[in-house]
């Protein structure tokens, strides 16, 4: 059996034979799963394929660090296995697959990530958001818009800044309008969402909005003037 301390020396030499070793089934499993990690860490292109093996684990915690290290790893054979990860039994799982697909920003996942914004948990639709901003594919802009009028006020504050790095200027208007979100968190978000996709056409919205704010947060309307700045300087 192999041990903790041997995982760590293998780390450091970058064992990736014997931390593929240690995934064998007949290990203890909290070994087993260090050493997928651990895999992951160290960007072992050689474990891809026994990764991709560990994502039919029973025990859920392995699956997970697979799903993490093929991400680390970001190589494109992973991808159809992630993006089957993301209807895993399991919240955290599908939530780690959203994670790695955008890591490894293949196009191939942008469909079924837009399809996994409908899961029923907030944790891995906040993580689905991320990754579709990530991807920076412009047909996610109109899924993602549609959540802005959602009440979970997270999940609005996730999705504006993803509607910024995806960068197409079609999220202008939806990004216009949560400058009157009643959160705080969403109208910063939706002030520098608009500076990342910079947009001349949001001036005259900006503007407005630092006019309306009249000394109501200072926090808002500095990052208001910080970036029709930025914009007119462009």
């Amino acid at each position: 059996m192999v041990s903790d301390f041997e995982l760590e020396e293998m780390r450091d030499m970058k064992d990736a034979d014997g931390l593929i070793k240690a995934l064998d089934a007949n290990e203890d499993k909290k070994i087993r799963e260090k050493a997928a990690y651990i895999l992951g860490d160290i960007r072992s292109e050689q474990a891809v394929e026994p990764l991709i093996g560990l994502l039919r684990d029973d025990y859920w915690p392995i699956r997970k660090a697979a799903v993490l290290s093929l991400g680390n790893i970001r190589d494109q054979k992973a991808v159809e296995p992630l993006i089957r990860m993301l209807n895993d039994s399991h919240w955290n799982i599908r939530e780690t697959a959203a994670l790695a697909l955008g890591a490894i920003g293949d196009k191939r996942a942008v469909k079924p990530i837009i399809a996994a914004l409908k899961d029923g948990c907030l944790n891995v639709r906040c993580e689905v958001v991320d990754a579709l901003g990530n991807l920076k594919d412009k047909e996610a802009v109109e899924p993602l818009a549609d959540i802005l009028r959602e009440n979970d006020y997270i999940i609005r504050a996730c999705t504006v800044t993803s509607l910024g790095k995806i960068g197409d200027n079609s999220a202008v208007k939806s990004l216009v309008n949560s400058l009157k979100d009643e959160n705080y968190l969403v109208r910063v978000n939706a002030v520098n969402a608009l500076d990342m996709i910079g947009d001349t056409s949001a001036l005259p919205y900006l503007k407005q909005a630092l006019e309306n704010s009249n000394g109501e947060s200072l926090g808002f309307e500095s990052a208001l003037k910080k970036v029709i700045n930025s914009i007119k300087n462009r």
